[in-house]
C-alpha cells in the first residue's frame, strides 16, 4: 500500500501545492491534508492497519494503547488501535499543555504507541510522548502516515507509510515570502 499512498493523496486532493505556514511555524511549498483521505472510513481502516503492520516489528510486545494528539491524529489513533485490538486515546491542549482528558487514563508501565497523521518537526509528537510519560506509561514507538521530518530523532522507533521530502523554511529565510507570496495556515488550526 505504501507505494500507492502518495498518488492516492494526490487523487483525493490531500497533497496541496502553494505557500503554507505549518503548525511548527515553518513555511513550506507543499502540505499534506491527511483528513482528505481519512474521511473515507474503509480507506482510513486500511491505512490504520498498514501503519500497525509497519509498527509491529519495532515493538517488544503488543501495545496496551495507542495515543495521538487531537485533532489530526484522532482518526489515525482510532484505526491503528482497531488493528492492534487496543484502546485508542487522544490528548488535547489544556492551559497550553498536551494532556489526556475525558476520563482517559494510562496504567503505570503500560506500553504506548504514539501516532500522528503527519510529522514535520516532531514537536506535537514530543508533547504527547511527554504527557504519556508523565502518567508513568512507556512510549515504545511512534507511527505516522506521512513522515516529512527528514529523519527526526524521537528517541524511539519511528515508522511511517510514506517519507516525503518537502523543504521547510523559517519565515525570515523563506524564498516564497521573498517572492511576495503570503503563507496560508492549512489544517485543523487554519484555513479550511
Amino acid at each position: 500500500m505504501t507505494e500507492d499512498l502518495l498518488p492516492l493523496f494526490k487523487e483525493r486532493g490531500a497533497l496541496l501545492e502553494g505557500h503554507f505556514l505549518l503548525s511548527s511555524g515553518l513555511h513550506s511549498p507543499r502540505y499534506v491534508q491527511c483528513a482528505r483521505v481519512l474521511m473515507d472510513p474503509p480507506l482510513a481502516t486500511r491505512l490504520g492497519a498498514a501503519l500497525a503492520e509497519a509498527l509491529r516489528p519495532a515493538l517488544p510486545t503488543a501495545p496496551g494503547v495507542v495515543v495521538a494528539p487531537a485533532l489530526g491524529g484522532v482518526l489515525v489513533a482510532h484505526e491503528v488501535a482497531r488493528a492492534f485490538g487496543v484502546r485508542g486515546l487522544f490528548t488535547e491542549r489544556q492551559d497550553g499543555a498536551m494532556t489526556l482528558r475525558r476520563g482517559f487514563a494510562l496504567a503505570p508501565g503500560e506500553g504506548v504507541v504514539v501516532v500522528e497523521d503527519a510529522i514535520t518537526t516532531g514537536g506535537s509528537t514530543r508533547e504527547v510522548m511527554d504527557a504519556v510519560r508523565a502518567l508513568g506509561a512507556r512510549v515504545e514507538a511512534v507511527g505516522c502516515l506521512i513522515d516529512r521530518s527528514g529523519g527526526v530523532d524521537l528517541g524511539v522507533p519511528l515508522r511511517s507509510l510514506v517519507r516525503l521530502d518537502v523543504p521547510t523554511y523559517p519565515a525570515e529565510s523563506c524564498p516564497l515570502c521573498a517572492s511576495g507570496s503570503t503563507a496560508v495556515k492549512p489544517g485543523s488550526r487554519g484555513v479550511r
